[in-house]
C-alpha cells in the first residue's frame, strides 16, 4: 500500500483532521471520493423524478418560519420535523444575513444549518430571500433598501415610487447575483455530500397593486414588440398590448421578473448546478385575475408559459397553497402538474385540514410536499395555518409521511414510471374515483372498517372522523393486474371497469419493499377485505392483485 493510499484510508476512517489532510495535499482527493451524485430533476414522458444520491426521492418536508433562519431558533424545528417523520427541511437564508455590509460576506449561518441538518439526518431545501420575499425587498441588506438612486424601485402610473424593487435594474441584479453566488460557492466547497438538494432563488416574486414598472425605461420597453422567445412559446406577436390585451402589464412584468430570476439562478448553477425552483403567491384557480390584484410577475398558473420561455434555468414552478377549499386545491395541483413542470408543493398551511392534500399531490407524481411553520419558535400564521401546533395537528401530517416514508424510494421510482392517482376527502364528502387499466378505484370517507353505511339491521354511531376534513389515498398501477395502495381515514374499493361482472380481487398483501422487491408481511382477507380496504390510523401499504375468471358455468 502506498503512502498516499494509507493516508486516504485514514482520512476516510476519520483518523486525520481537515488540517492534517490539507498538509498532506490530499484533502481535495478525499473530498471528491466522499462526494455524492449531484441532485437533479429528471423528466420523461410526462413523469418527473427528483434524483437524490443517484435514486428517485420524495421530499417529505417541513418549512420553518421566516425568522427561524438563525442557529438557536432553528434548533426548535428538529423535534417538530421528527414528530411528522419529515426527511427534508426548507430553510431561508437572507441576503441581509449573507452580505450585511457590501462586499463583506458572512456564511456562518449556512454552516450552522448544514451541521444541524446532518446531525438530525435531514436534507435541506435552501430558500434565497433576496430581491423578493413575498414581493417585498424586506430581506435585502440595509445598504440596498436605503439607496433608491442605485437600487431602483418600481414606479406607479403617476410616477411615484412603489415599495418593490424593479426587475429592470441591472445594478440590483448584479448585487443580488453576486451574493447568491457566494452562497452557492459555499455549498460547492462545504457540502460535497449534498445535504442541500434543491434551492429556491427569490421568494414569491412580483408586485401587488402596481402591475409593472411605469418608469421611463419601463414605458420604453413596454412599447416594444414582445421578445422572440416569448412569441415562439406563446404564438403571440406584436407589442405587449397587442399580444396580451388587458393582461399586458402583468405579462410584461412576468417576463422581466422571470428573466431576472433566471439570471440569478444561472449564475448560481454555474457554480453548483443544484435543481432550482420558484414559488407562487397564488391567484384564483379558475379566473384570470385583475393585474392589480395579484402578485404581478410571479409564476401563477396562467403565466407559466411566460416563465418557461424567460427562465430556462428554473427547473419548476410551484404553488404555495393556503386556500382551504378542497376543489380549489385540486385545481392548483392539476394546473402545476404539467409535462414540462414537475409538481411540488413547497408551502401549504400547517393546520390539520391541509394534510389530506398530501395524497393527491403524490398521487399526481409530486416530488415533494411541505407544510409551513413547522418549528416550535412560538410563531403561527393563523388564519393561513394552524392557531398552534399540538400533537393532534402534527399527527395528521405524521401518518401520511410515515406511510410513504416506509417505501419512499420505491414510491418515487414507481411514480416516475407508472400511472398513479391520489385523492383527498373533498369538502362535501363525495366519493372520488379513477379508472386505471381495467379497474375502477373509488375512495369513500367517514366509515368504520367493518360494515356498510347503508345497513339498517345494525346500528352504529358515526365514525369520529366522519365530519372532519381528513383523509386521502394514493394508488399506483404496477401492471395490468397489480396495484399499490395506501392512505388514511379512507375506504378504497376496486370494481371492474366497463361494467364487467367477472372480476375478482385475487389477493391483498400488506408489506413493504426491500432492495426494490415487494415483501409480504401478511395477507388481508375476510373482514379486512369484505368492506373495501380501510386505512384509518396505521401506516399500511397494500399490494392488490386483481383478475378475471375464465369460462362460464353450464
Amino acid at each position: 500500500m502506498t503512502t498516499l493510499t494509507k493516508l486516504k484510508s485514514l482520512a476516510l476512517a476519520g483518523v486525520l483532521t481537515g488540517a492534517m489532510l490539507a498538509q498532506t495535499g490530499i484533502a481535495q482527493s478525499v473530498s471528491a471520493q466522499n462526494a455524492t451524485p449531484m441532485p437533479r430533476l429528471e423528466s420523461r414522458e410526462g413523469h418527473h423524478a427528483l434524483i437524490v444520491d443517484g435514486a428517485p426521492f420524495v421530499m417529505l418536508g417541513g418549512q420553518v418560519n421566516n425568522s427561524s433562519n438563525y442557529a438557536e431558533p432553528l434548533k426548535t424545528a428538529w423535534p417538530v420535523l421528527d414528530a411528522i417523520h419529515a426527511n427534508t427541511v426548507e430553510v431561508p437564508i437572507a441576503w441581509e444575513q449573507v452580505e450585511p455590509v457590501e462586499g463583506r460576506f458572512d456564511l456562518s449561518f449556512l454552516q450552522d444549518l448544514l451541521d444541524q441538518a446532518r446531525a438530525h439526518d435531514k436534507r435541506v431545501v435552501l430558500l434565497w430571500f433576496g430581491t423578493w420575499k413575498n414581493t417585498s425587498p424586506s430581506y435585502a441588506p440595509a445598504w440596498v433598501k436605503l439607496d433608491n438612486a442605485r437600487f431602483l424601485r418600481m414606479k406607479d402610473p403617476q410616477g411615484k415610487d412603489h415599495g418593490v424593487l424593479t426587475p429592470l435594474s441591472s445594478a440590483t441584479l448584479a448585487a443580488d447575483s453576486r451574493a447568491f453566488v457566494k452562497v452557492m460557492e459555499y455549498l460547492r466547497d462545504h457540502d460535497r455530500q449534498n445535504t442541500v438538494i434543491m434551492v429556491q432563488p427569490e421568494n414569491e416574486t412580483g408586485s401587488y397593486r402596481v402591475p409593472r414598472d411605469f418608469s421611463a425605461e419601463g414605458n420604453r420597453l413596454f412599447a416594444q414588440p414582445i421578445p422572440v422567445a416569448l412569441a415562439s412559446k406563446t404564438g403571440k406577436s406584436g407589442t405587449w398590448t397587442q399580444a396580451f390585451g388587458a393582461q399586458a402589464p402583468r405579462a410584461f412584468n412576468t417576463w422581466y421578473v422571470a428573466s431576472y430570476v433566471n439570471a440569478v439562478a444561472q449564475a448560481g448553477k454555474a457554480v453548483k448546478p443544484l435543481p432550482m425552483y420558484v414559488n407562487a403567491a397564488l391567484a384564483g384557480p379558475s379566473n384570470v385575475p385583475d393585474p392589480t390584484g395579484v402578485a404581478s410577475g410571479g409564476p401563477q398558473w396562467d403565466v407559466l408559459d411566460i416563465w418557461k420561455a424567460a427562465a430556462p434555468s428554473i427547473d419548476l414552478a410551484a404553488p404555495d397553497i393556503y386556500d382551504r377549499a378542497s376543489a380549489n386545491v385540486i385545481q392548483y395541483l392539476d394546473k402545476y402538474n404539467r409535462p414540462d413542470n414537475a409538481l411540488m408543493v413547497p408551502e401549504i398551511g400547517n393546520a390539520k385540514d391541509f394534510a389530506r392534500f398530501f395524497w393527491p399531490t403524490i398521487g399526481r407524481g409530486g416530488i415533494g410536499f411541505s407544510p409551513f411553520g413547522m418549528d416550535a419558535s412560538g410563531y403561527f400564521n393563523y388564519p393561513l395555518g394552524a392557531r398552534g401546533i399540538d400533537q393532534k395537528e402534527l399527527a395528521t401530517f405524521a401518518l401520511p409521511y410515515a406511510t410513504v416514508g416506509s417505501i419512499m424510494r420505491d414510491w418515487a421510482r414507481i411514480a416516475a414510471t407508472h400511472p398513479t392517482w391520489g385523492a383527498a376527502k373533498p369538502d362535501d364528502g363525495a366519493d372520488q374515483s379513477v379508472t386505471l387499466g381495467q379497474w375502477r378505484i373509488t375512495a369513500s370517507w367517514g366509515q368504520w372498517q367493518f360494515g356498510m353505511k347503508d345497513w339498517t339491521w345494525i346500528k352504529a354511531e358515526p365514525a369520529p372522523w366522519a365530519s372532519e376534513p381528513v383523509g386521502g389515498m394514493a394508488v399506483a398501477q404496477l401492471s395490468d393486474h397489480e396495484y399499490l395502495v395506501m392512505g388514511d381515514h379512507v375506504r378504497v374499493s376496486f370494481s371492474p371497469a366497463q361494467s364487467r361482472d367477472d372480476g375478482v380481487i385475487v389477493a391483498v398483501e400488506e408489506g413493504t419493499f426491500r432492495d426494490g422487491k415487494w415483501v409480504t408481511a401478511r395477507v388481508w382477507n375476510g373482514d379486512q377485505t369484505d368492506y373495501g380496504l380501510n386505512f384509518i390510523d396505521h401506516p399500511q401499504v397494500l399490494k392488490v392483485t386483481t383478475g378475471f375468471y375464465r369460462g362460464k358455468r353450464r
